[in-house]
């Protein structure tokens, strides 16, 4: 399940792609539009333009804006950055892994077979869509 920071994220995202051509957006319109809280909606900003993703200018006509096209950005991304592995186990994240403590042989490992299949369909749909598949539809 995507976390609130994650959703919060996403909403944030939506809105500057959609407001784009407005040039940089203060913190405080996305969190009144968004219904956020400012404190909330500065860390994970910060977490965005740390990473790259988001620009910001200070001072007048100042904010956050984006660095890419939302074409150019994968949800995958996203949800790794804010909430760390997409695979539901940790024997079978690609970024993440660590071995299992209660298995003894992953290779038999059933769970770890099913939940690789898992992984490997999510991250296949989550790596292939990106911000512009979210946007709000008309």
């Amino acid at each position: 399940m995507l976390s609130k920071k994650t959703q919060y994220a996403f909403h944030a995202l939506i809105h500057l792609a959609e407001n784009a051509d407005k040039g940089p957006i203060l913190i405080s319109e996305i969190a009144q539009e968004k219904n956020i809280s400012i404190k909330f909606l500065e860390n994970i900003l910060l977490e965005l333009k740390n990473a790259g993703i988001l620009g910001s200018k200070k001072g007048k006509g100042g904010g956050y804006y984006l660095m890419r096209a939302p074409k150019e950005i994968p949800l995958a991304r996203i949800i790794r950055l804010l909430d760390g592995p997409i695979a539901l186990l940790p024997c079978v994240s690609l970024n993440y892994y660590e071995r299992c403590e209660t298995c003894k042989n992953e290779a038999v490992c059933g769970l770890n077979e099913v939940m690789s299949k898992v992984r490997d369909a999510t991250l296949k749909l989550l790596e292939n869509k990106t911000l512009k598949d979210i946007l709000t539809r008309n």
